[in-house]
């Protein structure tokens, strides 16, 4: 029989499990529910609403690191870096995530506010970079309109995107 003292330490071991995840949280988050309630091997426990809550945010932790990982320009040139084309599908992964466990979006106000200051610094490193000759081709793997849109959803118009930008793209397409 499982202790409450057992079953938190538990699910605080599944916590860093998820933090640790792969580039899709989600499945790490959905083994973890298996495991700990289904799985033939696994404590066999009840999970409510409480116990479901770390983990729930586990997920959440770990979508906002891969976002910011891939806006970070000095990984763009290691093997880790994915691009905003998946920062883009992160974000909406993130969104969905949050909408089908019934958590308010609005709690991913803030990490909005700081993902699009990440985007912008971003965007303009690159085009420092490119302008001066630091770098010769765009590391940037999506479509003007896929950035524009991911700008968006984190609250920037279209004219807080550094000017030069939609020319490279432009000249890579």
């Amino acid at each position: 029989m499982v202790t409450d003292i057992d079953k938190s330490q538990i699910i605080g071991d599944e916590v860093l499990i998820i933090k640790n995840s792969g580039e899709i949280p989600e499945i790490a988050y959905h083994n973890t529910l298996y495991h700990l309630t289904k799985d033939p091997e696994g404590p066999g426990i009840t999970l409510d609403d409480k116990d479901l809550e770390p983990l729930r945010q586990a997920v959440i932790s770990r979508y906002k690191w891969i976002i910011l990982r891939d806006m970070n320009p000095e990984f763009r040139d290691k093997r880790i870096y994915r691009g905003l084309e998946r920062s883009a599908c992160n974000w909406q992964r993130l969104k969905a995530f949050c909408q089908r466990e019934g958590i308010d979006t609005d709690t991913l106000n803030s990490f909005k506010t700081e993902a699009a200051k990440a985007l912008v610094a971003f965007l303009e490193c690159e085009l420092k970079e490119l302008d001066t000759g630091k770098r010769l081709k765009t590391s940037i793997n999506c479509s003007y309109e896929t950035l524009i849109g991911l700008a968006e959803e984190l609250g920037l118009s279209e004219t807080q995107i550094p000017k030069g930008i939609r020319a490279y793209l432009k000249r890579r397409d």
